[in-house]
């Protein structure tokens, strides 16, 4: 999953790859989705599966549940948080 950096903007996008690397660059340069075009982004969640199939379920279900993708951004944001403070 990933989230908008750029300023101004609250977006998320759920997809998925073979290879989150990749995909992420071309999204941050503007090669990837339609949807995520002109925006910067920030990888924030990413979970192996065995099967493509496996991947696309969930995939799907995770575009469909708006309090799960919030919640995966705010235990980022948390936890990134926490990292600064124990930094300092």
């Amino acid at each position: 999953m990933l989230t908008s950096v750029s300023p101004g903007v609250k977006k998320t996008y759920v997809g998925y790859t073979n290879n989150v690397s990749l995909r992420l660059k071309k999204h941050n340069s503007n090669k990837g989705a339609k949807s995520t075009k002109g925006y910067k982004w920030l990888l924030i969640f990413s979970k192996k599966f065995i099967t493509k199939n496996d991947a696309m379920s969930y995939e799907y279900k995770l575009k469909k549940d708006k309090i799960k993708r919030k919640n995966i951004l705010n235990n980022f944001i948390l936890k990134h948080s926490i990292d600064e403070l124990i930094k300092n």
